[in-house]
């Protein structure tokens, strides 16, 4: 057993703390991967880091060290304290620990106006989806994000056509994501039932979008038949993308399939096959049908 599992293992014992697989609860015990996080997360000296799920704060000391603001936030009241208690005693004083659920966290509460900010997280896997489509949507967005993942998960993200799912559309239209490393199952305890992967995202900058206001706007109304085109597309894995798309927007299969054509795009061709960017081309075209 290496120092930190065992470091791990008797922290928990003295904190009467059992692992819970509802909170995700899989404590990294491999100091080189904390490393290998902070060096996917190209840190500087002036930048603020949401850490999510920072545990027993193995991580945050690390990060701490590396920039210039920590806001960790931490669900288990039980480890929320421990780490408190931890730096305090660390005199790290760049760091603030809050204790509360990151889905009903209030970023304006803990950011200046202007201040930009990178998120590293462990997230419990059970809330991946819902994280990645509650930050990546709101105005604020993260710079760039480094978080560990199901592998499956991660490479589900970084899919390429012919394999694209609503999953790496909805991911990429918003982020350009890389598989920085795996990370098998033993580097846990306990030890997950898969294997894990860092991912890094790195956000689009709005500002520097040909077309911000449509393709880039938060959780704006076009934003929103943009992602029901999407689903439209995908809705039927065994159909072609003009019987889904024809069927979603109530138009005639025919003339789905004539619009298709006159973008380019074969007649037969299938939601996974089409790129963020050809999914944009093809919003273009319908955005008089969507209502």
């Amino acid at each position: 057993m290496s120092d930190l599992a065992a470091k791990t293992h008797e922290i928990c014992r003295l904190l009467e703390i059992k692992p819970a697989r509802s909170k995700g609860q899989n404590f990294l015990i491999n100091d080189k991967i904390y490393d290998g996080i902070i060096a996917a997360a190209d840190l500087q000296p002036t930048d603020t880091v949401l850490e999510i799920g920072p545990g027993l704060g193995f991580l945050t000391a690390k990060l701490a060290k590396k920039v210039r603001r920590v806001i960790a936030v931490e669900l288990d009241d039980k480890l929320a304290a421990y780490l408190q208690t931890g730096i305090d005693a660390a005199d790290l004083d760049n760091v603030t620990v809050v204790n509360e659920d990151i889905l009903k966290f209030n970023l304006a509460a803990h950011l200046a106006a202007a201040e930009k900010y990178k998120i590293v997280a462990n997230l419990p896997y059970n809330i991946t989806s819902i994280f990645l489509r509650q930050f990546l949507s709101v105005d604020r967005r993260p710079v760039s994000l480094v978080l560990m993942l199901q592998k499956e998960v991660a490479e589900r993200i970084c899919a390429a056509p012919p394999e694209m799912s609503i999953l790496a559309v909805s991911i990429q239209y918003y982020a350009v994501p890389k598989i920085i490393r795996e990370v098998k199952a033993g580097n846990f305890w306990p030890e997950p039932e898969v294997d894990s992967a860092i991912i890094r995202l790195d956000v689009h900058d709005r500002t520097a979008a040909k077309d911000a206001s449509v393709l880039y706007a938060g959780e704006s109304a076009e934003n929103k038949k943009f992602f029901q085109m999407i689903k439209f597309g995908f809705s039927s894995k065994r159909k072609m993308l003009k019987n889904n798309l024809a069927a979603g927007l109530r138009i005639k299969s025919e003339t789905m399939a004539a619009l298709l054509v006159k973008q380019g795009f074969p007649v037969g061709i299938r939601a996974e096959a089409l790129s963020v960017e050809d999914w944009r081309k093809l919003f273009a075209a319908l955005r008089t049908f969507m209502v």
